[in-house]
């Protein structure tokens, strides 16, 4: 595989990982999956490893960015931050 192959893979990850965490939540609030529990459930620990889960895809990513590509790489920064907050919002809104 080719560093730039490598790289545009690396680059979907994390949103596809945000993405996933969304729709987790989303999941759990509509179906009331763990409502009433005292501590947190499953659904929260499977939120924090999707979210953690992004933070060695974004070093890859950096670590295999090439120096000429560098606008590129900084909008598709900015498309996982952006994905990250959208996954972060629902979380700090509803306090879950």
């Amino acid at each position: 595989m080719t560093r730039a192959r490598l790289h545009a893979i690396l680059g979907w990850v994390p949103p596809a990982l945000s993405l996933a965490a969304i729709l987790l939540l989303v999941i759990a609030l509509s179906t009331g999956w763990e409502r009433g529990l005292k501590d947190e459930g499953a659904v929260a620990h499977l939120w924090q490893i999707f979210i953690g889960l992004q933070v060695p895809f974004v070093a890859a990513f950096l670590a295999t960015t090439d120096l000429h590509g560098r606008a590129a790489a900084a909008r598709r920064l900015g498309w996982m931050a952006a994905a990250l907050l959208l996954a972060l919002a629902p979380v700090a809104l509803l306090r879950l």
